[in-house]
């Protein structure tokens, strides 16, 4: 602990330090600089696979360093435990539990110029390693440079400071990627392209495969003129992509390298276009100050009142969850299509990095809240690549589709937007994209046909993760009924709900568990409720998780959940065992536990809320203070799981605010407990909704009565349209149980 309460000291104090004058007058005016509060280390740790690197909100580029690229711990090639950075790429994925990007890695060096491409790597100080949103910098001791990220939205920007000025060169890896093993690493590049165009400018094309086939073009600028460059030996037989050093004579000791680096996916020339348009000059210090505003335009959207802990927890929170989707379009609308196409973006912009799975029961939620100006965009951006491919994305990478987890539950953030008032895409063909999605079978993720014929989907009869699967889908099933019902398609409407209600035939009454059927009605043998499967590793029947937590994966209908255990009593006992029996867990994805509960994994998310629903919200409250005093820290291992594109963080940031989301179609927050003093929502228009949690404490963790604009408020949830209008939801806190009904 000491080690990452010095972290968060350095952090802090260098925010003031390292702002530049650019900045620091650009703040100034501002009431708050919310971006204080932001620290990017949180998560570094092996398993919350966050990275400490430069990007902007919702943006292409996320310019980070590397600190290894095999295995799963570097799904986002860093660890903060890490002694040596091998170079800085330049896009990343946030928190995820597979990796891909992690594109184009560079690294300034002084010395030798001719060399082996791992002899470049530098050890780097620890107490010279900075980062706020938008900016990181480090000193690699090694290569005696200080090196500084900033970002526009398609374009990184590097500045190195030689501290020699002996032979300065900078290494340029197209072949590097982050792999699950070293011979994937060597061999995932497909097609690679360069060219000089003069001694300034260097572009190309790389085609590689990991999740997805992606296909960059890149513009690199250097301020100074290469005096020479070389292509270094290929160190595998099964390598295609180019490792480049670049040579510069003319730079002298104390001398600034600056490096520009546009990316696209659509082609060299609209990588030219990325890079005039937002970074068309050498102003570092003007990007970097532009990239700060532009963080805190958008953190400025919730203004919060606690510790600084507390602080930190909700804005590092808010700031991960607006690292993605990322808007992978040029600036002209253009991008390369799930056919591999090249298209112009229909509202001229396209989002992508869909973690629909995590994202769509917290973050997606949020976003309808707090970032309602980008919910019509990433709508549309899912029913365009539904018609493309087929079916709405599972999981969406720079446009196309990798396949991962299982149901589709961008239904769910679709009818969600529609449910909430969203009306800036087109409706009808959103819901062709729905129906598509649940009726037609598809590559490795669909059988609807066994679907139908048995009302599961039958283990003997499915390659794994029968459970899940089944009842995930059934939750999208509910969410086509939902918004089919809200369009009047009334056939549509009775069909998908029909469908939603096939949970009630995995429930087997006589261990009231959701266990894995045969395709002749009997139940799967042997069975032991607390055994965690995963497809790739184990070939089970549930989706990271076991048969405790999938029990309750049926948010669309808790009461009839309830009905199935006999009525509230037996529900709460059950629950009562989830949160007691402890779970030895031995996938990396099953952690944060309390009892068979994993916190560290999404489908336990909405589990706690479901003791308010049952009748006993006095245990919702305790346990949503657990999660917090053990679940988030603000430190470099203070995530107890990956952040997963979002959600760890959006599931704190709604829970800090009293609700939660357990059924996000519905519109409908379940209420828990405040954990913050007062939290202010900016909403559109002009307007406000302010929570406040009136004497709150560590004893005072439970709710006595609710007031909503002054008014005593009975209800249980709150809608998503009293939010939106704006008001005051006050929490009168009390040391006292009460309300419970079991």
């Amino acid at each position: 602990m000491k080690k990452t309460n010095s972290l968060i000291c350095k952090w802090a104090v260098g925010i003031a330090a390292l702002l530049s004058p650019a900045m620091a007058s650009a703040t100034s005016t501002q009431t708050t600089d919310y971006t204080k509060y932001v620290n990017p280390f949180v998560g570094n740790a092996d398993n919350g696979h966050t990275f400490p690197g430069a990007c902007r909100p919702f943006g292409m580029i996320q310019t980070s360093p590397v600190t290894g690229g095999v295995g799963w711990r570097y799904c986002s090639e860093y660890v903060y435990s890490d002694s040596i950075i091998w170079g800085f790429t330049q896009d990343h994925l946030n928190g995820t539990g597979c990796m891909d990007l992690g594109d184009i890695l560079v690294m300034p060096s002084t010395g030798k110029r001719i060399r082996q491409w791992d002899a470049y790597r530098s050890r780097y100080a620890k107490n010279q390693e900075f980062a706020t949103p938008g900016y990181y910098s480090v000193y690699l001791t090694d290569a005696k440079v200080k090196a500084e990220l900033t970002a526009a939205p398609h374009v990184a920007f590097h500045r190195y400071t030689f501290d020699s000025a002996d032979s300065t060169s900078v290494l340029i890896d197209l072949q590097h990627g982050p792999s699950w093993n070293d011979k994937q690493y060597h061999s995932q590049v497909n097609l690679c392209e360069t060219h000089w165009e003069d001694d300034q400018t260097l572009v190309g094309h790389v085609q590689n495969t990991v999740w997805v086939k992606q296909d960059y073009f890149f513009v690199i600028k250097f301020n100074h003129r290469v005096t020479s460059h070389t292509v270094l030996p290929k160190a595998f037989d099964t390598e295609k992509g180019d490792r480049i050093v670049a040579s510069f004579d003319d730079i002298a000791q104390g001398e600034q390298l600056l490096v520009k680096i546009a990316m696209s996916t659509t082609g060299i020339e609209g990588a030219k276009k990325n890079l005039q348009a937002e970074v068309p000059g050498w102003d570092f210090a003007a990007v970097k100050a532009s990239a700060h505003d532009d963080w805190n335009n958008y953190l400025k959207r919730i203004d919060v009142e606690g510790t600084e802990e507390q602080k930190q927890n909700y804005y590092t929170s808010f700031y991960h969850a607006l690292i993605q989707p990322n808007q992978i379009a040029d600036v002209d609308g253009m991008y390369r299509n799930a056919d591999d196409k090249v298209v112009k973006a229909e509202t001229g912009q396209f989002y992508s990095t869909f973690s629909c799975w995590d994202t769509y029961r917290a973050a997606h939620p949020f976003y309808t809240i707090v970032m309602p100006d980008r919910v019509d965009g990433m709508v549309n951006s899912l029913v365009e690549q539904a018609e493309v491919q087929g079916f709405l994305p599972i999981w969406g990478l720079w446009g196309k589709e990798n396949y991962c987890m299982v149901a589709n539950h961008a239904v769910s953030i679709v009818a969600e937007a529609y449910h909430k008032g969203f009306r800036g895409f087109d409706a009808e063909r959103a819901f062709n994209a729905i129906k598509k999605t649940q009726t037609v079978s598809h590559k490795l993720k669909s059988d609807w046909e066994n679907y139908m014929k048995y009302g599961y989907l039958p283990t003997d009869l499915t390659e794994a993760e029968s459970v899940s699967s089944s009842l995930e889908s059934m939750y999208d099933d509910y969410a086509a009924a939902d918004m089919a019902r809200l369009m009047g398609k009334k056939q549509d409407e009775a069909y998908f709900t029909r469908r939603s209600q096939f949970y009630k035939n995995l429930f087997d009454k006589s261990t009231q568990f959701m266990r894995p059927r045969l395709s002749n009605g009997s139940w799967k043998t042997p069975f032991n409720p607390s055994d965690l499967a995963h497809a790739e590793s184990s070939g089970g029947d549930y989706t990271e998780g076991n048969a405790w937590q999938y029990t309750w994966q049926v948010q669309h209908d808790v009461n009839g959940l309830i009905k199935l255990f006999g009525g509230p009593k037996p529900f709460l006992k059950k629950l009562d065992q989830f949160f007691s029996l402890k779970l030895e867990s031995t996938l990396s994805d099953v952690t944060g536990l309390i009892g068979q509960y994993a916190h560290g994994n999404e489908p336990s998310h909405h589990v706690a809320y479901l003791y308010a629903m049952a009748g006993r919200p006095s245990r919702t409250q305790e346990l949503i203070r657990e999660i917090f005093d053990t679940q988030y820290r603000p430190t470099v291992d203070g995530l107890c799981g990956n952040d997963d594109c979002g959600q760890m963080s959006a599931w704190y940031m709604l829970s800090a605010m009293g609700f939660y989301p357990v059924n996000p179609v519905s519109g409908q927050y379940v209420f828990g407990a405040p954990q913050m003093e007062k939290i202010t929502l900016r909403l559109v228009d002009g307007k406000t909704f302010t929570v406040k949690a009136e004497g709150l404490s560590k004893e005072n963790k439970y709710v006595d009565y609710i007031l909503l604009n002054g008014k005593r408020y009975n209800k249980p949830y709150i809608n998503h349209a009293d939010i939106m209008k704006g008001g005051t939801l006050v929490y009168k806190m009390t040391s006292v149980k009460k309300h419970d009904k079991y």
